[in-house]
Formats: structure tokens, sequence, C-alpha cells
């Protein structure tokens, strides 16, 4: 592997759920040190990198991936040592069931798989509907509550999935478990480093925000520590090139650029920065596709709204599979939302940011 593919592995092979974001962090701040001026954490886990350029006083660019994945906590050990849980970030019931996880407690991890009533014991009409998320369970092998304990398991633990980092036959085809959002922190990581060597007129702030998939929270507090004077979440988009996805479901596909999300359910995005970045990479043939989805949202909801307000946008990596054990996306999709944004960063001066701000 060449060292980029090294590095989304090491990203997304890291362990974070929301509120235990420790494992990727520390990745994170491994990879974007060498770019960094500084690297501080805030008070609830979000790691901000720091790159001053060519003007001191510069605009401040934020460039926000979450560290967070989404997973489970453990809410009760029953007394044959089966474990239930709460889930951290959106699941759908049908892509839970015989999926093998990893119980993260303080004595180490644990394997285990996700189970429920086998299906030949259920009544035909319960056999047709999915099941309930409060019917299923985390079995670990345990035999009781106390040998569950012994292992080191306890209320409060929290599980991820199991997809190790894969480069698939086509190369450019890459599945993980934790695109959703490692390919973000990747992508800031990576905005440093081709900026380090490079003048431009503002302060950049590579971002690795905690607790997004449970209400966009890192953003906020990471956002008011910046203050920053444009915001870009960068975060996965839904692929809509598999079987049964119509436009009218989805409407980007993979290979096909970074997506610029023109709206969700946290944010519409803002007019003048939409067009200063769709207006660069024409400018640069950089291809791009628009997006829109009215459910869900990305960390610009919360940067946005930072004291008086902020232009913000969000750059999305179409991916399949999310909310999932197992997500694919692009590589080419990934180098070329880098490209636009250090192209973007380049052309953010004072003056420029005055007339989007103000305009």
């Amino acid at each position: 592997m060449d060292d980029m593919l090294v590095m989304l592995k090491d990203l997304t092979d890291a362990n974070g759920t929301p509120g235990n974001e420790r494992q990727p962090r520390e990745v994170m701040k491994k990879y974007i040190s060498s770019y960094a001026d500084s690297v501080e954490t805030d008070h609830l886990g979000s790691l901000i990198a720091k790159k001053i350029g060519s003007v001191e006083d510069g605009p401040k660019i934020m460039v926000a991936g979450h560290l967070d994945e989404i997973g489970f906590m453990i809410t009760h050990i029953d007394e044959k040592g089966f474990l239930k849980f709460q889930c951290l970030g959106g699941w759908w019931e049908q892509v839970m069931l015989a999926q093998r996880v990893t119980v993260m407690t303080k004595s180490g991890n644990i394997p285990g798989v996700i189970g429920s009533k086998p299906p030949h014991i259920l009544t035909p009409e319960v056999r047709k509907k999915s099941m309930d998320k409060k019917e299923m369970f985390i079995d670990i092998g345990a035999t009781s509550k106390d040998e569950a304990m012994g292992f080191g398991v306890r209320p409060g633990d929290t599980v991820v999935p199991v997809c190790d980092f894969t480069i698939m036959k086509n190369e450019k085809m890459l599945m993980a478990k934790a695109w959703d959002n490692r390919i973000g922190c990747a992508i800031a990581i990576e905005v440093l480093r081709q900026l380090s060597d490079t003048e431009h007129p503002n302060t950049v702030y590579g971002v690795g925000t905690v607790q997004e998939e449970v209400g966009l929270r890192g953003a906020k507090t990471s956002a008011h520590l910046i203050q920053p004077d444009i915001g870009f979440a960068v975060d996965v988009g839904i692929a809509g090139d598999t079987p049964g996805v119509t436009e009218k479901d989805a409407l980007a596909k993979m290979g096909d650029g970074p997506q610029i999300v023109m709206y969700d359910a946290s944010m519409v995005a803002h007019t003048g920065l939409r067009d200063f970045v769709t207006d660069t990479a024409d400018e640069k043939n950089i291809p791009y596709q628009f997006d829109a989805v009215p459910a869900g949202g990305t960390d610009s909801g919360s940067i946005h709204l930072t004291a008086n307000g902020v232009p913000a946008l969000s750059i999305t990596i179409a991916t399949r599979y999310i909310h999932t054990h197992a997500a694919i996306l692009h590589r080419d999709d990934f180098e070329n939302a880098v490209k636009l944004i250090v192209e973007v960063i380049k052309k953010l001066d004072r003056k420029t940011v005055d007339a989007i701000t103000f305009d």
C-alpha cells in the first residue's frame, strides 16, 4: 500500500464511537501534526490543528471531518451474560443482525455478534417484519453475568462494527467500517499537507470533531473556539449508483467528483460560498456533483450558527452502504475533494471572504 492508503487504513481501523473518540483522534493527531503550527483539543475532545499562512491575521478557514463512527453502548448485562445495548447514531435494523462487533472495555477488546430470536421459531407474520432493535442483544460467548463482568464488560462500554480496511479488486474502490467519517478526517489532514509548502492568505484549521452522529456536538464547541470566517464540513454522502436507486432518490455517482450539498436537514448552503467553490472547480477542471439530502445533516449545521453566523458549505464523498458495517467509496472522489478545497483556500483572502460574507 502507498502512504495514502496506509493513512486511510489507520484511520478507519481505529475504533471510536460518539463520546469515545480517543483512538481515531490519536491517529489523526499523528498524521496532521507534521503540517500544523499547533494542535490542541477542546474540552469536549475535538482535535484542532492550526496552520498559519502567509498573512498573519488572514481569514480563518475551518475544514472539519468528524472522528466518531456509528456504534452502540452497553446498557445492561442479563443473568445469562448477554448484552443489551443502545444505538449510537442512526442504525437500520435490516443491517444489524448476525454482524460481528467489538466491545471496547477497560480490560481490552472483546469480540461479539449481534443476535436475536432465530426466524425458525417466529410466526410467519413476525418473520415478514424487521426485527426491532429492542429485541436484539450482543453475544460475547459468556455463560453468565458474572462471567461477562469477569471479561471486563460494564454498562457504558462502547461497541463498534467489525470490517477491516479493504482494497477491492478495482483498486480505486475502498471498503471500510468507518468511512463515515474518517474520510473527512483524511481530507482535513491532506488539505493541510498540500498547503504546508504553498503560500495562502489565511489561517487554516484542520478539525476532527466529536459526537457528530448524536447531534453535531463537537462542531459546535470547536467552531466556538476557532470563530471561523468560513467553514467546510467534509463528510460522506449518498451514492445513487446501485441497483434500485433512481435519480429521484439520489443523484451522485461514485467517481464523478465530490458532492456540493445545496441543502440538508441541518443547513441551507451559503449561496455565495457555494458559487465560489463551484466557480473554482470549473476554473480548475475539477469534477463535482450537486446533491440535496432532505434527511440528516453534517457539521456545517453547527458551524454556520457560530457567533453571529459563518458562511459554510458541506462537501461530501458519495459512499455506498453508509451506516452499515461495510461502506465503499472511490479514491478519486477523495483526491478531487482535497484538490478542490486546496484551490479554494488559496483564493480566500480577506477581500474575497468579505465579498462572500456581505454580498
